[in-house]
């Protein structure tokens, strides 16, 4: 099973849980299985058959990768219903897996789902720019689009992420209580990728020409 990363009282969904699990990381690499995952985090629980509705996928093939994913610790049951029409929910508000790892099998099945993940972050961008003209206009000149390429050390690049880990937080409970969200709120997906670019020269300052 996962590990559960910062606990929250009984009852209450913990922020996060980390995969370890050479097996749960292979199995959360799977499109539907992390598209449900993140459905039920942003509008659980729901049935198998709601499932269907919001994927497009049947029922019986949402059915078999949400008991994959309540194997893994990612969903679990939720309160009522029964067979097809039993509820689902996320286990967590977010997933976690090793960035680095001494273990091969380890490191290997969560490279490929770093891959997975990036891959479908980037298949939502791509659909969320071909609508975008259908937005107000308040909306198409808030949302953005950027980069930077900053020359950082380890320990500041690990900051720079805790930093921002701090801005975004005060926003986090509105995903799980509509009540806190402000009228007009609306869903925004905020992408965090930060990056070694090997293909920039390293060259340092004292080096001679």
């Amino acid at each position: 099973m996962p590990e559960i990363s910062e606990p929250r009282p009984e009852g209450e969904q913990p922020r996060s849980i980390r995969l370890t699990d050479p097996r749960a990381l292979r199995a959360y690499a799977h499109p539907l299985r992390m598209s449900l995952v993140g459905l039920l985090r942003s509008s659980g629980p729901f049935t198998a058959t709601k499932a269907a509705e919001l994927t497009g996928e049947s029922v019986a093939s949402c059915s078999y990768h949400l008991r994959i994913l309540a194997k893994y610790g990612l969903v679990e049951e939720a309160p009522g219903g029964r067979g097809r029409e039993k509820p689902w929910r996320a286990t967590a508000r977010y997933t976690e897996w090793p960035e680095y790892s001494e273990d091969d099998t380890v490191a290997e099945a969560a490279g490929a789902l770093t891959a997975a993940v990036t891959e479908l972050y980037f298949e939502r961008v791509t659909r969320a720019i071909e609508r975008r003209h259908t937005l107000p206009r308040e909306w198409r000149e808030a949302e953005q689009f950027g980069d930077s390429l900053l020359f950082l050390t380890p320990e500041e690049l690990t900051g720079l992420g805790e930093r921002i880990d701090g801005l975004l937080r005060p926003f986090e409970g509105r995903e799980s209580d509509p009540s806190l969200r402000p009228e007009g709120a609306r869903a925004v997906s905020i992408l965090r990728i930060a990056y070694l670019d090997q293909e920039v020269p390293h060259r340092q300052e004292h080096e001679e020409e």
